[in-house]
């Protein structure tokens, strides 16, 4: 990264009072000061620059709470000309390149840094809830100079080409009243640390505030986009500063650490639940001033850390450590749980992807927390404390209570089922590293088990340990795995077009999108701009709706100078769109072509489009407001709705999701479109607006259905919900976890898909000779004369086995008995009458009696041979392994099969062969038994 010249720091205010720049020897960065003596920059940090020094020791002239804080940043800057921004939702949804906000510059990114649209005031102020899981590790060793969950104060300022409101200097002019003025800091207190700041793709200079030991603020000047790691002049100046609410907070209390200030009376209770209640302060306070030494990710682990404090403090390590382990967790706890309410409250589902993956990782690590201080059961009472504790200045939080709790109840469930069937999967993964004489868990696999089975590496550790394998858990282990998953890439229904395209319609004129001023419109004009590859046709103007948001592309015809060519596909690709056609001549640039949709065709995806925001509301009011738009897809005969659900769909909760909607429908609801600019219509409907994603824009096109439903959408809609006829809900399946699917009809494809079903029934109530109104009841008799039919036939089968298995002897015509190796080998011929339940109850006997035994049991029709292959316990102990004999056997019949050391089958096509693969069977039954 670049690194700026010294006057981007030297600012006129260091100048008036009389700070000195100087060069903090160990963390080698410069930084300014009022005290000449300084010899560091005074930062308590991993490199050990200083320790804390207001830890029992205010630099205020008063303490602060949390709330109070938050507020006299707020209200100071209002008084001076800044406007209060309500904060923006923890999930950043307007955004496409990030899944959760951790910064509160993150609000006003791409679109306003980048000229894209205005900002809500100028200048502004906020204050922001962040998370920020890259921290998860540090959060209770650091005592709370790193935490998941914590709000940054943002007073930002945007300097245009053609207004300046406010640069450095009056931005650190505004930092240092406030420390000093507001909060009542001696100005020799304070340090500014020079630093590069970069971040969402933009760059700059930046000044770090510090106060006894701790940053308590940031100070950037975006300035730069970041290319290939360069830096590019933007033609906005950003203030874009984040001061930390908690930890000038912590820092007026003079508290042992944030937690104490943050959580106050809630941490107390988390103690008490742990049996934390006679905790020593004053080792606690010592602990706390070398606090800022800890990171996680600077240094080999937590207990070398431990060793270094042991030492500054005087105190054995083994003690600190067992005094110190509860403690972290509890704050820890506190932090996460907070967090975790803070996701779920915005209607985030845990599950395996997306912002989902870190819900779910965050509770898994409370969870895992939790079992060690052995209160896994106050689980629910810890998550009920913080929202009420929050619920005072977050009031959403109240409002989804019971959805978080439902969904917790779900998330716990499924992660003991994960632990149950997580030990037979570490314990086959061990017998193969032993096998390759590998004694210790690679970390790759351990991330593997967790990213693909969600098993945490504790719950590994504890069960490889049980099978003599080594683990070794990165300290840092859940924050790698944040990392990673927090700069994935967001999936998006963006369309695929054909790449070449794009360097084609570079410098053509933007078109008149005909759709959104009349989208009934059928016919129109237009002049042809261009023409590539006789194919591909843009013109001026046009009422051919491109492929996007799940909407289809319109298809219909282009006709010019007698001839008429289909066009089969549009697609918009930069500011043009690009009709591509089929059939018949293209059109000469410059002329005149007549456009004809297929009507039908598009009036079918309007309802469709339609119905879409209107299933969504309606799963929204019936199962909760945690259901967002996951995709769709609309069509002509059906469309899909996918939408995040933490558990499957219930048939009762499916039809009521389907009345609803077409309540709506019969209600003849308007359908109001208008365009509007960002920060107009996330303030008049807030962020449920982007329920397709991320909108790029100045302005976004608002689609409002009355009171049902509001969201950015630009796809075609009918004008009223009555238009739609009727909407039925044909299927719904889930497709991963966490997500539901939503297949419906719509009009007359809708009345088409009852018709079908009606159809259905009425040919099983022919074929089960029943009137429909009884045939219910008629199902239900046939089902249990069935189960009733299937016991007997089980019994009957178990019988003739006993018989089979009593009657075993050299003689028989169709099996043959003898010994190997210690080993009874029984091979029998069932012929055609190859019956599976037969040959497993027969084999079942036939080893209850003696567990040396082999059977291997064959038989083939017409069509199919089969093999199965039964080893007793003994056997298996001797060497043998069925799953071996069937694998190499079946490959001689034409076909496969496999299984267990003790159990196997398989089949194939060529019956022919039959016999030589039973021999082959036989003979790698000895080779077992002679390796043995």
């Amino acid at each position: 990264m670049e690194k700026f010249p010294a006057e981007e720091y030297a600012l006129a205010f260091f100048k008036e009072l009389g700070y000195v720049r100087k060069f903090c020897p160990t963390c080698k960065t410069h930084f300014w000061t009022l005290n000449h003596e300084q010899e560091t920059c005074g930062e308590a940090r991993a490199e050990g620059c200083a320790v804390y020094t207001f830890i029992g020791n205010p630099p205020t002239k008063r303490s602060y709470s949390l709330r109070e804080m938050r507020e006299a940043f707020l209200s100071f800057f209002e008084r001076h000309g800044h406007m209060r921004i309500k904060p923006y939702p923890v999930v950043a949804r307007w955004r496409d390149d990030i899944y959760l906000t951790h910064a509160s510059i993150i609000d006003f990114q791409p679109y306003v840094t980048e000229g894209i649209a205005p900002p809500p005031a100028n200048p502004l102020v906020i204050a922001q809830p962040c998370i920020r899981l890259v921290d998860i590790t540090n959060t209770g060793p650091t005592f709370g100079k790193y935490v998941t969950i914590f709000e940054m104060g943002g007073h930002h300022a945007f300097n245009y080409p053609d207004k300046e409101v406010y640069w450095k200097d009056q931005t650190v002019r505004y930092h240092h009243l406030f420390a000093t003025k507001e909060l009542g800091i001696k100005p020799e207190a304070i340090t500014y640390k020079e630093e590069v700041w970069s971040g969402g793709g933009n760059a700059g200079p930046c000044l770090e505030c510090i106060v006894g030991g701790l940053e308590v603020a940031t100070l950037v000047f975006m300035q730069y986009k970041v290319i290939n790691d360069k830096f590019v002049k933007l033609p906005i100046r950003t203030v874009d500063t984040g001061y930390g609410i908690e930890r000038f907070a912590w820092l007026s209390q003079g508290a042992p650490s944030a937690f104490h200030t943050i959580y106050g009376e809630l941490l107390d209770k988390i103690f008490k639940m742990a049996g934390i209640t006679k905790i020593n302060q004053d080792l606690l306070a010592k602990v706390a001033n070398v606090s800022g030494l800890v990171s996680l990710d600077k240094t080999a682990g937590l207990f070398e850390i431990r060793k270094k404090i042991a030492a500054m403090i005087n105190v054995e390590a083994d003690v600190l450590d067992k005094f110190l382990f509860p403690i972290e967790n509890a704050f820890a706890i506190a932090d996460h749980t907070k967090c975790l309410s803070f996701i779920l409250s915005e209607g985030v589902v845990p599950s395996n992807i997306q912002e989902g993956y870190l819900a779910r990782l965050l509770f898994r690590r409370i969870y895992r927390l939790l079992r060690m201080l052995d209160i896994s059961d106050k689980l629910y009472d810890i998550f009920d404390l913080q929202i009420r504790y929050w619920s005072k200045d977050y009031p959403h939080l109240h409002e989804m209570r019971d959805e978080i709790m439902e969904i917790l109840s779900v998330e716990e469930e499924k992660f003991n089922e994960t632990i149950k069937r997580g030990g037979s999967l570490v314990r086959r993964i061990a017998e193969e590293l032993k096998s390759k004489g590998i004694s210790k868990i690679p970390v790759e696999t351990l991330t593997e088990l967790y990213d693909s089975h969600g098993l945490p590496p504790e719950i590994v550790k504890e069960t490889a340990e049980t099978e003599g394998l080594a683990v070794e858990i990165p300290e840092n282990f859940y924050a790698l795995i944040a990392e990673r998953h927090m700069q994935t890439p967001k999936p998006t229904e963006e369309v695929e077009h054909e790449k070449w395209l794009e360097n084609e319609v570079v410098g053509l004129p933007e078109i008149e999108e005909l759709y959104y001023k009349d989208q009934y419109m059928r016919e129109f004009e237009a002049a042809v701009v261009q023409v590539f590859k006789d194919k591909h046709i843009v013109l001026d103007r046009t009422c051919f709706y491109p492929e996007g948001g799940g909407q289809p592309a319109d298809k219909g015809f282009l006709m010019f100078d007698g001839e008429k060519a289909e066009v089969v596909d549009v697609q918009k690709v930069g500011k043009v769109i690009v009709h591509k056609i089929s059939g018949g001549k293209a059109p000469k640039k410059g002329s005149v072509v007549k456009g004809v949709i297929n009507w039908d065709r598009r009036y079918a995806l309007m309802k469709a489009h339609t119905a879409t925001h209107i299933v969504n509301a309606a799963a929204r009011r019936v199962l909760g407001q945690h259901v967002w738009q996951f995709g769709t897809q609309k069509g002509i005969e059906s469309s899909r709705l996918d939408i995040s659900h933490y558990r499957r769909l219930t048939r009762e909760e499916v039809k009521k999701i389907e009345l609803l909607a077409n309540e709506a429908v019969l209600r003849n609801i308007p359908v109001e479109i208008s365009w509007m600019p960002r920060a107009e219509a996330e303030n008049r409907y807030g962020f449920r607006l982007y329920q397709g994603g991320a909108v790029p824009g100045k302005e976004i096109r608002v689609v409002k259905i009355g009171d049902w439903e509001v969201e950015a959408c630009a796809g075609t809609h009918v004008q009223n919900t009555g238009e739609i006829g009727f909407i039925k809900i044909i299927h719904s399946e889930r497709i991963q976890d966490g997500v539901e699917r939503l297949v419906y009809s719509v009009g007359v494809q809708a009345l088409k898909a009852v018709q079908k079903n009606e159809e259905l029934l009425w040919r099983v109530s022919e074929i089960l000779n029943a009137p429909l109104e009884k045939l219910d009841k008629t199902a239900e008799k046939f089902v249990k004369e069935l189960k009733e039919a299937n016991a007997e036939r089980r019994r009957l089968i178990k019988e003739i086995a006993k018989l089979e298995s009593a009657g075993v002897s050299a003689e028989a015509e169709i099996e043959v008995v003898r010994e190997i190796s210690g080993v009874k080998l029984v091979l029998r011929d069932f012929k055609e009458n190859i019956d599976v339940d037969r040959m497993v109850q027969t084999a079942n006997e036939l080893i209850k009696r003696d567990d040396a035994m082999v059977a291997i049991f064959y038989g083939a029709d017409e069509k199919t041979a089969r093999i199965m292959v039964m080893a007793g316990k003994k056997a298996v102990n001797k060497g043998v392994n069925a799953g071996e004999i069937v694998k190499e056997a079946s490959k001689i019949i034409g076909g496969g099969g496999g299984g267990k050391p003790n159990f196997a089958q398989g089949g194939g096509i060529n019956t022919k062969k039959l016999q030589k693969a039973i021999e082959k069977a036989e003979e790698i039954l000895k080779e077992q038994l002679m390796h043995k």
